[in-house]
């Protein structure tokens, strides 16, 4: 099943579309679970597809302990060596989907239902007892015209991710918006893989329709938890 946004989030994300056309956009919280579901069986198997492809281990050494690795999916027009494969770079304009997406048929689902530009998108691999250690990623804010979406492709819960010292909890195809221009950390206490797609997104009308619906959502979410506190 191709991944598909909630019925009700999508009625409004079609009303908000239209609106958000030339007008000014909400302050936006740090994190906000997307109104899409992915089936994690389909996600599971495409992983299990590539498990010949060799894993490259995260070049930035200094910000995490254990292994840290990735596979690139998406990435910079006409990068060949590793590291500029899986290096998410601001300053490039063109991207290209890397040969091994084109064997993951439920990956490229997935990535269909964004409609907007997609940048660098990565599996990345969080092995059991590793630790991604506090760090920001400058200009990875909507605000700054890059939404990172978070699609958990296999976790477990012992999995801890926070983001300005707050945790967020992430199940196996959900989708997340990230600001993760701001402190962040993970650290995988389980005794399995986690394994995550990352999505860098251009921000476009579209996208912030989906960013708008997902805000209210979350607003009223909080709005009953209080009311019933």
């Amino acid at each position: 099943m191709k991944g598909e946004l909630a019925p009700a989030s999508r009625r409004c994300a079609k009303i908000q579309r239209a609106c958000y056309k030339g007008c000014m956009r909400m302050p936006l919280p740090d994190r906000l679970r997307l109104p899409f579901i992915f089936d994690p069986d389909l996600l599971l198997r495409d992983l299990q597809s590539l498990a010949a492809v060799g894993w490259i281990n995260h070049f930035v050494k200094q910000n995490y302990d254990g292994d840290w690795s990735v596979i690139p999916l998406r990435g910079k027009a006409g990068a060949k060596h590793l590291v500029m494969m899986i290096y998410s770079d601001p300053s490039a304009r063109e991207f290209e989907d890397t040969p091994t997406l084109a064997g993951c048929p439920y990956f490229r689902d997935v990535l269909d239902a964004f409609e907007c530009s997609l940048q660098a998108v990565r599996l990345m691999r969080l092995a059991p007892g590793s630790r991604i250690k506090e760090h920001t990623d400058l200009e990875l804010s909507v605000e700054e015209g890059t939404a990172r979406i978070h699609v958990p492709v296999v976790t477990n819960p012992q999995v801890e991710f926070y983001l300005n010292r707050s945790r967020v909890v992430m199940e196996a195809g959900s989708a997340w918006y990230l600001r993760l221009s701001d402190p962040h950390s993970v650290h995988n206490k389980g005794t399995t893989d986690r394994v995550h797609m990352v999505i860098d997104a251009a921000v476009n009308d579209w996208m912030w329709a989906i960013l708008a619906s997902a805000a209210e959502a979350a607003a009223r979410d909080q709005a009953a938890t209080r009311r019933t506190a």
